[in-house]
């Protein structure tokens, strides 16, 4: 072995106690005290023989072979040549141990029983060694033992703090002690600040830094550009780049990373890279890693390529993380098939490089997955988290099932990350009750779970139990945005749920301070507007601080729902006076709302400009608009003739729009025709065989009458009971409204809602006789 002398005394060192039980030790060390005692009796010509053992393990060591040092240590202790060794010998036989618990034991013990734990430098070694073996705790009773620690003892300690909380308390310890801070200290406290909890006391640091002049050492000025980076200062981080004195490579790396990091300076950080290169500099993977980055957050591809080719001739295309984010670049930019490539030439891939491929390699993602367990990667939380939404995209029941077997015996169910995406899983696949279990089997439920289980819920038309389990996820964890936006639209498409219901959401949402959010705001606008509180509506909107295309549409969309052509129009132009372009269900409300109201030629107009203009393929949705305009305007043939242009087969709400418009225009022949394909599609709906049969009965054919119901007797087809909703009780009292239809005398108290009813109707008849007594005053 490398220390043969010292090798029985292979044990660890355990807190406070590793000096007393290096010292029960002594006895086997009493020859080296005396030779020690000796050398310090020997004349100056044993500087000679210090000097000889100190430049063969410098030398070992420079060139990385500790070892090696070690073997030249080992040499000086067999052939009893102790008095050549001294403080400086030990401190590099403790820095060759590279952190090796035992060499690192065996070499402290040596030194309490030579006595050299007096010196600083071996303690300081000493302390290193123990920090990089991951014994801390050894390093720190070191410390303390220390009568007069220097700068590097405080900053050895300061280095091997894990947590910010306890590095940063040290920092302020050294500090109220009257250590001086060097570069070191300054470049290892910058970097424990990383959080804004953390940033203040950079900030102050970086005053001081400024104080004593040492903004002008650059491995300073590059930990002061990762802070700023790192807490999303990225203007601050620019100007400390700018004001340094001297910039080596890792200055522009560190730049170029903040840009990268931030994701909406793709741009910027293209440009550093550029004048980086231009400046001659070295160029490592970490620099190419953050460029190519960077133009996947700009989706960039063309120059994208252009450092991928650079990396290429430059050597470090295969390195692991420059090819982990070309694969992922590609991918943005939609070129799949060169992610691909980049894929294939790896030398070497880790758990990112086959996540990455699984997320984007919808067809191959189970295949690359086993690849991966053979190749003897170990997959991690987001590894299942991508190969469950490939399974979950393309309805692979099986395979979920399988993958969720999996998760269980290597214990990733247990991970809110992954529970949440196989709740997500078992809902899309409508096996709510599994979804449920994996939910319940979670031990700690982090607010992505619950969102997962309402939405799943809400997914599935069980809107009372999403609502339920909104209630239940307020008991354990605060709802976020995206608790409150499946939440909302939950409430806006469940007829039977109270709108107060939404408004206590919505005081929910104030409190919390959620009210700005984009995806709050614009899940309250869709709420308020599909429930008929358009006034609500309008409020939130002119509340919002920035309006998105969704925006947009939404309250356009509300308007149109309501007949308020005026409106729909007004709004629609103010949204394109401001720049959003409206997309198809933009245009799709504004076509409804002219057909509502009757203005065929602009609708024909708007439906022409959405083709050309902006590009945009009409659906059936948008036919079928223009097809309910034509029928409404009475211009049938027009509507037949658009029909025929339809791309593929119409669809049920096409025919039935333009069977609506026969009888509302009494074209019996037109309608006998279209109400045939109704019934070929949709055979048991009831929907065309009732419009059929009120056609014929205007028209005065009962006989007609008469043979389609009997029909609808034969085939079993049932007319479907048309329900209304009543909001009865207190907020608290119930969830959902009251369901009936008419005639239904189910509820306890139907005699108080008809007395109601009939107040209402008596109030709303004498509203209208004043509006139209003023109407004849007027003329």
């Amino acid at each position: 072995m490398i220390l043969g002398i010292i090798a029985h005394l292979s044990f660890k060192l355990s807190s406070c106690n590793g000096q007393r039980r290096a010292s029960m030790y002594l006895p086997r060390f009493r020859s080296f005290h005396a030779s020690k005692h000796a050398c310090q009796l020997l004349d100056k010509s044993s500087h000679t023989r210090y000097s000889s053992v100190h430049h063969s393990m410098l030398s070992s060591l420079r060139r990385k072979l500790p070892l090696q040092a070690l073997q030249s240590f080992k040499k000086e202790l067999q052939y009893g040549a102790a008095c050549n060794i001294d403080e400086v010998t030990v401190a590099l036989a403790l820095k060759a141990s590279c952190g090796n618990l035992v060499l690192g034991t065996q070499t402290h013990c040596f030194a309490i029983c030579s006595g050299f734990t007096s010196y600083v430098p071996v303690s300081n070694s000493l302390m290193n060694m123990y920090c990089k073996s991951g014994h801390f705790s050894e390093a720190v009773c070191v410390f303390e033992r220390l009568g007069d620690p220097d700068i590097v003892s405080w900053n050895t300690v300061l280095s091997g703090f894990q947590s910010s909380e306890d590095a940063l308390s040290f920092a302020r310890r050294m500090n109220s002690t009257g250590v001086v801070f060097d570069a070191v200290t300054c470049t290892t406290i910058l970097a424990f600040c990383s959080t804004h909890k953390e940033f203040l006391f950079g900030l102050q640091l970086h005053a001081s830094i400024l104080k004593f002049g040492l903004d002008g050492e650059v491995y300073v000025g590059n930990a002061l550009i990762s802070m700023y980076s790192r807490c999303g200062f990225i203007v601050e981080a620019r100007e400390v780049f700018e004001e340094m004195p001297k910039r080596d490579f890792v200055s522009w790396n560190a730049m170029i990373s903040g840009y990268t990091q931030e994701g909406f300076y793709g741009v910027e950080a293209i440009r550093m890279f550029i004048d980086m290169f231009k400046e001659g500099l070295e160029l490592d993977h970490v620099s190419f890693t953050s460029a190519v980055s960077a133009c996947g957050h700009a989706r960039n591809l063309e120059f994208g390529k252009q450092i991928h080719g650079l990396s290429i001739k430059r050597g470090c295309a295969k390195h692991v993380s420059v090819a982990n984010v070309l694969i992922s670049t590609y991918s943005k930019c939609e070129v799949i098939e060169d992610a691909k490539l980049a894929f294939r030439h790896m030398d070497e891939r880790n758990v990112v490089s086959w996540t990455t491929m699984i997320s984007i390699d919808d067809e191959e993602a189970l295949s690359l997955f086993q690849r991966m367990r053979l190749d003897g990667i170990y997959p991690n939380d987001v590894t299942f988290i991508s190969l469950i939404h490939v399974i979950t995209m393309e309805d692979l029941v099986k395979e979920g099932k399988m993958v969720h077997g999996f998760c269980l015996k290597t214990g990733f169910s247990s991970e809110s990350s992954v529970c949440s995406s196989l709740t997500t899983m078992y809902s899309k696949f409508k096996f709510m009750q599994d979804s449920l279990k994996v939910f319940e089997e979670l031990n700690h439920r982090e607010i992505t779970a619950w969102n997962a289980l309402i939405s799943g819920y809400a997914q599935n038309g069980y809107y009372q139990e999403a609502m339920y389990i909104f209630f239940s996820a307020h008991t354990e964890s605060e709802p976020n945005q995206y608790t409150f936006g499946s939440m909302l639209n939950a409430i806006a498409t469940a007829e039977e749920i109270s709108l107060r219901q939404g408004q206590r959401c919505h005081s929910q949402i104030i409190k919390l301070g959620l009210d700005m959010d984009p995806i709050v705001s614009g899940a309250l606008l869709d709420m308020y507007a599909k429930r008929g509180s358009i006034s609500e509506s309008e409020r939130v909107f002119s509340g919002m601080f920035q309006r998105s295309q969704l925006a947009w549409t939404t309250i356009i969309s509300a308007y149109a729902r309501h007949g308020d052509y005026q409106s729909v129009m007004s709004q629609f132009e103010d949204m394109e006076r401001e720049g959003v372009k409206p997309d198809s269900i933009t245009f799709l409300s504004v076509l409804t709302a002219c057909g509502r109201k009757g203005t065929v030629d602009r609708g024909r107009l708007l439906f022409d400009s959405m083709i050309k203009d902006y590009n945009i393929e009409p659906s059936p949705e948008h036919y079928s608009c223009m097809v309910d305009m034509l029928g409404r305007a009475g211009r049938l043939e027009e509507a037949e003739q658009l029909l025929s242009r339809i791309p593929s087969q119409p669809s049920l709400s096409i025919l039935q729009s333009l069977l609506g418009a026969c009888r509302t225009h009494g074209d019996v022949e037109m309608g006998k025709r279209i109400a045939d394909a109704l019934m070929d599609v949709e055979p048991n709906q009831s929907g065309s065989y009732v419009l059929m049969s009120n056609l014929y009965a205007e028209k005065g054919q009962w006989e007609k009458v008469a043979e389609l119901r009997k029909g609808m007797r034969e085939k079993g087809v049932k007319k479907e009971v048309g329900l209304s909703w009543v909001d009865v009780g207190k907020i608290d009292d119930s969830l959902s409204l009251h369901g009936f239809s008419s005639g239904d005398k189910s509820h306890p108290k139907q005699e108080e809602i008809c007395k109601m009813a009939k107040f209402l109707g008596l109030e709303m008849k004498g509203l209208r006789d004043r509006d139209t007594k003023n109407i004849t005053l007027e003329s």
